[in-house]
């Protein structure tokens, strides 16, 4: 293997680095002997992350699986402890690869979670889910709660949360849907589910006109309950606690339970629940 002065990445590197992956090398050592033919540093780097990645995408379409696509994603390469959100510092209270989920702390004041949840207060009505059979929504037992959408940019509080969470996930505003508050009481639940939209329900090519996928999700707690509530995640054993102001995100590239992001809201078991739901599209959500 040897570099040229102007360091291309060539069809013949990607393949000798997808088989040195195929053989059990590590990335380290395979960057090593990068570094030691010659290889810039930063030019090996991303022709590994681009070649691995775009060899494991063929694999996983082979297999069957939807093309992935780009997801929201806060910046977090050099594991920052605060993360600037434009109007509010934000801390980053856990992190995890596969699902992707960060937890942020102290995303909205508790002045902010009280004004919400007054302004939601009176237009509550029991909560639906989108029917995928037919694009439409109705009521499914597998979600106790009572609910209501605030249209996007409605408001000025929740024209403020809408640029933080913009900005911090780094994701267009119009790429949102209208932000959703949701009550729980004592033994409601919303039992683990997926948000992506099956691609194989008849009414999901209807549901997708309006902005393509859901590739993310930001559930903010407005209250906390006395007991139960948290946001848990099955497939790895993850529970997020409802502290007031704290926020999970999470993102899912393909819609497809391989994104590990099955994931509900625990019964609460005493006093109550508020949430604030933002999901996040593809493209801009009209």
């Amino acid at each position: 293997m040897s570099t040229t002065s102007t360091q291309q990445v060539t069809p013949q590197l990607r393949q000798w680095i997808v088989e040195q992956a195929q053989a059990g090398h590590s990335a380290e050592a395979v960057l090593k002997a990068m570094l030691d033919a010659g290889w810039q540093e930063d030019v090996a780097v991303e022709a590994m992350e681009t070649t691995l990645r775009g060899h494991l995408e063929h694999q996983a379409v082979q297999q069957g699986l939807p093309p992935a696509v780009n997801v929201p994603e806060p910046e977090l390469d050099e594991s920052p402890l605060y993360l600037d959100a434009g109007d509010r510092r934000v801390y980053v209270v856990q992190t995890m690869a596969s699902p992707r989920v960060v937890v942020f702390g102290s995303l909205l004041s508790d002045e902010e979670c009280e004004a919400l949840i007054a302004l939601a207060r009176p237009r509550l009505a029991r909560s639906l889910t989108v029917q995928t059979q037919t694009g439409g929504e109705e009521v499914n037992q597998d979600r106790t709660s009572h609910g209501m959408f605030f249209q996007r940019g409605e408001n000025e509080l929740v024209r403020r949360i809408e640029a933080r969470i913009a900005r911090l996930v780094n994701w267009p505003v119009d790429h949102g849907e209208g932000l959703q508050v949701l009550h729980y009481e004592p033994g409601t639940e919303y039992k683990p589910h997926y948000d992506y939209f099956d691609p194989e329900q008849p009414g999901t090519p209807t549901i997708l006109k309006r902005g393509g996928q859901r590739v993310g999700t930001l559930v903010i707690y407005l209250a906390e309950p006395e007991k139960g509530g948290g946001t848990v995640f099955p497939d790895v054993h993850l529970e997020v606690a409802p502290k007031r102001g704290n926020a999970v995100f999470f993102s899912y590239d393909r819609a497809h339970p391989s994104t590990k992001t099955l994931h509900g809201g625990a019964p609460v078991l005493a006093g109550d629940k508020w949430i604030a739901t933002k999901w996040l599209r593809e493209r801009p959500f009209v």
